[in-house]
């Protein structure tokens, strides 16, 4: 996946901002709070999502995939995508889409009534 690709991506998932930040790392969010971030590697591309606690511990020790720096080492539940072999477009993507329900399910309800997002 291209960083094009990617923020393409992200744009159509519902309610959504863009913005550059953290050294040119595109970073996307649902109600303020991110839900994933295209950058942040030696060079290659990376993408970094919000996982469950059970698609962390089984992620995290994947090829290609490791616990997101900094975000991880703080306690969340974070993976990065930074090599192959990793994940598959089509299973990045939808990892970018849980991470964005699971950022949108925490915000609160009256803002997601505001963005016109599933409360549930």
């Amino acid at each position: 996946m291209t960083y094009d690709e990617f923020n393409a991506f992200c744009r159509a998932l519902p309610a959504t901002t863009h913005v550059v930040q953290w050294g040119g790392a595109q970073v996307w969010k649902v109600g303020g709070k991110v839900f994933a971030i295209g950058g942040w590697a030696d060079g290659a591309p990376a993408y970094t999502f919000k996982v469950s606690p059970l698609s962390f511990e089984i992620l995290k020790e994947q090829p290609g995939l490791r616990p997101a720096p900094y975000l991880a080492s703080r306690g969340m539940k974070w993976i990065q995508h930074h090599a192959a072999p990793g994940l598959t477009d089509e299973e990045l993507m939808q990892y970018i889409a849980q991470s964005h329900r699971i950022v949108s399910l925490g915000l609160t309800k009256k803002l997601q009534r505001e963005l016109g997002l599933p409360s549930s």
